[in-house]
């Protein structure tokens, strides 16, 4: 069984952010030369979130809305996890929604979709550099 194991970086503008990442996991899934396995994506972060979805920008903005709506970034004295100094407990609650991680299958060398599906990246407290987690494995 072979492996690769790679890092993203990304530094967002904003505290807010989501970014289509699957052309960068695809690269590396050629460069593994890995056929048949498993890709594994996870933000390394826990106020991001790696996640599949339609890359349509109105449902991207669906998603957006609705996490705020569910957990506002202010007024932070709302969020106890804010007592500590911090100002991004909301950042931790829309993670937990959107989720950590994604793994796709490999065939063929190719992750394998279903129709629509894109990995994304989302930042829920950005403007700092943070890390994606690429594991491939297989053969």
């Amino acid at each position: 069984m072979k492996s690769l194991t790679e890092h993203l970086t990304f530094n967002t503008k904003s505290r807010r952010e989501y970014i289509n990442i699957t052309g960068q996991v695809e690269d590396l899934v050629a460069k593994s030369g890995i056929r048949e396995g498993l890709c594994l994506v996870n933000a390394m972060h826990i106020t991001a979130s790696v996640h599949i979805n339609d890359a349509e920008n109105g449902l991207i903005q669906d998603f957006d809305d609705f996490l705020e709506n569910l957990a506002p970034h202010e007024p932070i004295s709302r969020y106890r996890h804010n007592r500590t100094g911090e100002d991004n407990g909301d950042a931790h609650i829309k993670r937990t929604i959107m989720g950590r991680e994604v793994v796709v299958a490999v065939t063929g060398g190719k992750l394998d979709f279903g129709p629509w599906e894109q990995i994304y990246y989302a930042e829920f407290d950005g403007r700092r550099t943070k890390r994606v987690l690429v594991k491939i494995i297989g053969e």
